[in-house]
């Protein structure tokens, strides 16, 4: 057996066990939380050159998800008249990043359909994984669940008509049901389906009638009280829901509309963002029921929120930064800034926390920074990607997979003599 053979076969199983390793099964990972348990590859202070990069058609900033060695994620593909567009799920192979199938799963009239914000797109929400299916959620126009290999199982219509910018949120995955929120200007609820029919188990009213109702957060499930928990973000209130009913067991008031990033939990507090027009950075004790606003704010935050990026809870701090680049790192029980630095860029996509303590993050502009988790600002890394990207990056395995506004990379750590 000749060098060049035995080097392609050792190439071959070890991007197989890459593949076999790697799973970022939804948004922000597998805590949703953006942990990874993965190293970020780098070629010394910058990023290698991609291992592959691949065209995406159509347009969506839902974020890549990973499982059973395929990349999975949504995109709005135009008809050749762009009178119409294919809202469709794609998988590509992780090895390779050659598609493997793609499934149109709803048609959207584009002379109807309702007005997006510049920075969405009709394909934001990011897919989640569970064992062979995936389940996918376009706002307004619907969800879905399909097997990994691109059947269809179920689709559900959506439930409200009238969204404002378009949609975004991205559903989570509890104990059988996939829970959402619908924020728009007809309808102010978090909805449950049964993950196994597509149909409604519960759906429990915002009753907050805010000035601006519209909203695009994603539920994080906590535990709270011994009872497992959606903490729902919306517009004007927090809602903490009992997860296999929907029943309320405890609200937060504030002044906040268009909330788009998830929140984190840590310590018995949970971290969220008001959004528009003003942002502030809540910590919300847990524990409580009912009217919980003026009990269990635990501290509140004005300078340097984000309006978009999710927060990053690590050990000892957390972190968010500003939709303008500012990156703060925060004492998570009083909410005291450590330091705060600007970053290249503009910031849509939440941070990731990779093992050896470093932090990935990802402009709007394509700009990659890599930092410190330490009580000193430290850059570790930059590298530039050479096109747009709103989504999240997914990191796992051995892999790194961005997306950018027209392809999808993977990004491997270079191997010793290559």
């Amino acid at each position: 057996m000749n060098r060049m053979l035995m080097a392609a076969m050792a190439l071959g199983m070890a991007t197989g066990a890459r593949a076999a390793d790697a799973n970022w099964p939804q948004f922000r990972g597998p805590g949703g939380q953006g942990h990874a348990t993965a190293a970020i590859p780098l070629a010394g202070s910058t990023l290698p050159t991609p291992t592959f990069k691949v065209p995406v058609p159509g347009k969506g900033w839902s974020s890549p998800v990973i499982s059973n060695g395929l990349i999975f994620l949504t995109s709005a593909i135009p008809s050749e008249d762009k009178k119409q567009l294919a809202l469709t799920v794609l998988a590509y192979h992780l090895d390779g990043c050659k598609e493997a199938w793609r499934t149109p799963v709803f048609q959207q009239d584009m002379t109807s359909a309702p007005k997006i914000h510049g920075k969405n797109s009709h394909a934001s929400p990011t897919p989640i994984i569970d064992g062979d299916k995936v389940f996918v959620h376009f706002g307004h126009m619907g969800t879905a669940a399909l097997d990994t290999a691109g059947k269809l199982l179920w689709k559900t219509p959506g439930l409200y008509a009238k969204p404002v910018h378009g949609n975004g949120g991205s559903p989570a995955l509890v104990d059988g049901k996939l829970v959402f929120s619908c924020d728009a200007t007809d309808m102010q609820e978090v909805v449950a389906l049964d993950t196994s029919t597509g149909k409604v188990a519960w759906r429990t009213r915002r009753d907050a009638s805010p000035g601006k109702p519209f909203s695009f957060c994603t539920p994080l499930a906590v535990e709270d009280g011994g009872k497992k928990v959606m903490v729902c973000p919306g517009s004007d209130i927090v809602q903490g829901l009992e997860a296999s009913t929907g029943r309320e067991i405890w609200r937060l008031k504030y002044t906040g509309y268009s909330v788009i990033p998830r929140p984190v939990t840590g310590d018995g507090l949970v971290f969220l963002s008001t959004s528009y027009d003003k942002a502030s950075l809540l910590a919300v004790r847990l524990g409580g029921s009912g009217d919980i606003t003026p009990s269990h704010l635990a501290w509140k935050l004005d300078k340097n929120a984000p309006h978009t990026p999710s927060p990053l809870l690590t050990g000892e701090a957390l972190y968010v930064v500003s939709d303008a680049g500012v990156m703060s790192r925060l004492d998570p029980k009083t909410g005291a800034p450590a330091w705060q630095e600007r970053l290249a860029g503009h910031y849509s996509a939440s941070p990731v926390l990779a093992t050896g303590g470093q932090i990935l993050l990802a402009s709007e502009e394509g700009d990659i920074t890599v930092v410190r988790d330490a009580a000193k600002f430290e850059k570790v890394a930059t590298a530039k990607l050479g096109e747009r990207s709103l989504a999240s990056p997914a990191l796992a395995g051995k892999v790194m997979i961005i997306r950018g506004e027209e392809h999808l990379f993977r990004f491997d750590a270079p191997s010793i003599g290559r």
